[in-house]
């Protein structure tokens, strides 16, 4: 059984955490064409409508996860990832239910997401979907795009 997990809130100084945000747009743009890459950035991510998570394993960054607030009661589900040692750990599971109990938290009924609609990101799909989301329409500043895959769940 792998060593719990440490999962706390990230600034984005550190080197680990600010290292797995660029392999994780890097995966984007070598698995999507770039129009359809919606990742954020190290920049991106500190905005301060903003909050980044990061999961740490006996000393070692297991991955991260942000939420974007969209308005009062919505936020939006960003920049999941699990570093690639910790894959099929549980990670990625522990950190979405740590952000929808921090959304819950904070007041917000609704998450969205989107995230890829090709091979690459059937476990992703399927992790949202056993956690209760379902797919959607584009929603906020989206459009249609055979490369995307939009869901969203009530809290």
């Amino acid at each position: 059984m792998p060593a719990p997990l440490d999962i706390r809130l990230d600034d984005l100084t550190g080197p680990a955490s600010t290292a797995l945000v660029r392999q994780h747009l890097a995966g984007m743009h070598a698995q999507s064409p770039t129009e359809s890459v919606h990742a954020l950035d190290v920049d991106a991510l500190r905005h301060p409508s903003v909050t980044v998570w990061s999961a740490w394993r006996e000393g070692e960054i297991a991955g991260i996860g942000a939420l974007a607030r969209l308005s009062a009661t919505d936020g939006e589900l960003k920049s999941m990832r699990v570093a690639d040692a910790h894959l099929g750990t549980g990670v990625g599971r522990a950190i979405l239910r740590h952000i929808l109990a921090a959304a819950r938290a904070d007041g917000l009924t609704r998450v969205w997401l989107e995230t890829g609609s090709d091979a690459a990101f059937l476990a992703a799909r399927t992790l949202y979907a056993s956690e209760g989301f379902v797919e959607c329409e584009p929603f906020g500043d989206y459009r249609p795009d055979p490369a995307s895959t939009f869901m969203t769940r009530e809290l």
